[in-house]
């Protein structure tokens, strides 16, 4: 029997899948609505509207069997519960880069991600390499902007 995969996330990405999911289930209606009123234009070979709808339809219902997937494996990680001299899962943790220049990231799930705010999902190619490390480890990553290096200055779990 195959093991169900868990897909760590703090709350916060937990709810905003599940308003995402929300707003999917109420557009259920809307896209059986407008079916309904391009069947009634008639010959559905030729009608753009209805192959629209339905179109919309299969890509609302993908993504919510998909939502429901990633909530059901879903496993809420609180940092400030968590501890250690390693980087984990919700940890934040603070790097010199190779300039000397000081950069703070938190490691997060996919839904939370945003490297524009200092949140890299553990999945991405910096999060797969701090994941494990201490302070003082210097690291090398590839990413598609080319090898970066940082060392690691501080973790929190705040």
């Amino acid at each position: 029997m195959a093991s169900v995969e868990k897909v760590p996330m703090l709350q916060e990405g937990y709810e905003k899948l599940n308003a995402q999911l929300a707003d999917f289930k109420a557009e259920r209606p809307i896209i059986v609505e407008a079916i309904e009123v391009a069947r009634a234009h008639g010959d559905l070979s030729e009608n753009a509207e209805y192959h629209a709808a339905k179109e919309r339809q299969g890509q609302v219902e993908a993504s919510i069997g998909d939502l429901e997937d990633k909530l059901s494996r879903a496993q809420i990680i609180d940092p400030t519960t968590l501890s250690g001299d390693r980087i984990v899962f919700g940890a934040t943790v603070s790097l010199l880069d190779e300039d000397e220049k000081p950069v703070k990231y938190q490691i997060v799930g996919l839904a939370e991600a945003d490297a524009r705010v200092g949140r890299i999902s553990y999945n991405s190619p910096l999060g797969r390499a701090l994941i494990g490390r201490r302070v003082k480890d210097e690291i090398e990553v590839t990413v598609p902007a080319g090898d970066k290096y940082y060392v690691v200055k501080k973790i929190e779990f705040i």
